[in-house]
């Protein structure tokens, strides 16, 4: 049995109901206990109001602050708004790294209507969290390819980059592993409904276990079969204990004294 705090890095407020995928806090917590989950990282970017996702992560967060960590969101469809409300979701509501989502805005990662958001989270020293894609055959992978980050990383020094689903299938996984080579800023997260087996442990090899983040995608994918991969993998209790807790609170700055006693 391996002892250490979990961080579920990557948690959804709202689904997409036509897929099944439902938000309903006390069942989300009882499958956080399930799953042995301290606290779960939690965006929502389900709403094209910036405004009204980051509110109710607000509210979650307030309802249950020893379970949640609120997770920021805008998109570049209101260039307008967007650095007031990174304004508000950092200075205002606490929240501890960015959540963005391409796919929704129809446009590259690295498209220039994403340079005002990046300019001012490397002024903060933010971390980001992308979805990142390539090989599923899916919209997403002319998007979010992980080789987009490694010029990106290279532009904005400061921002700490995680690839959500570390590239989704083995073609992405391999190019999430090129970038988190190129770069000591770019991290690899664990969720994914591609993953193969070995996927843990090649990413373990490929980047180390310091750059390696557990994530979930809940209530999409259950919590409890993102844990029981990384406690399964073929690699060291130090490298388990790493993903799935200790590097999250490196980069989050979560003290042992912010976890609950559950």
């Amino acid at each position: 049995m391996i002892k250490t705090p979990v961080i579920d890095f990557h948690t959804h407020a709202g689904g997409w109901s036509s897929i099944g995928m439902k938000f309903d806090i006390p069942k989300f917590i009882k499958v956080m206990d399930a799953s042995g989950v301290d606290i779960s990282c939690i965006n929502c970017i389900f709403h094209g109001k910036a405004k009204r996702s980051n509110d109710i992560v607000s509210e979650i967060v307030k309802e249950n602050p020893d379970r949640f960590a609120g997770v920021g969101f805008v998109t570049p469809h209101y260039p307008d708004e967007c650095i007031a409300e990174l304004e508000r979701c950092f200075d205002q509501l606490g929240m501890k790294f960015l959540k963005i989502y391409p796919d929704y805005f129809g446009k590259p990662v690295d498209d220039p209507g994403y340079y005002p958001i990046f300019e001012w989270a490397d002024e903060r020293n933010l971390v980001i969290m992308c979805h990142s894609s390539y090989g599923t055959g899916s919209p997403s992978d002319s998007l979010t390819g992980p080789l987009r980050f490694i010029g990106l990383s290279d532009r904005y020094p400061n921002i700490r980059w995680v690839l959500a689903h570390s590239g989704n299938d083995t073609p992405g996984q391999i190019q999430a592993v090129t970038a988190g080579q190129s770069s000591p800023n770019i991290f690899l997260e664990t969720c994914t409904s591609y993953g193969a087996q070995g996927t843990i442990e090649f990413l373990v090899e490929g980047v180390g276990g310091d750059r390696v983040l557990f994530g979930s995608d809940m209530p999409l994918i259950d919590g409890r079969f993102g844990v029981g991969r990384i406690v399964t993998a073929d690699i060291s209790d130090e490298d388990k204990k790493k993903i799935l807790g200790l590097n999250a609170m490196k980069l989050l700055n979560i003290q042992p004294n912010d976890l609950p006693n559950i």
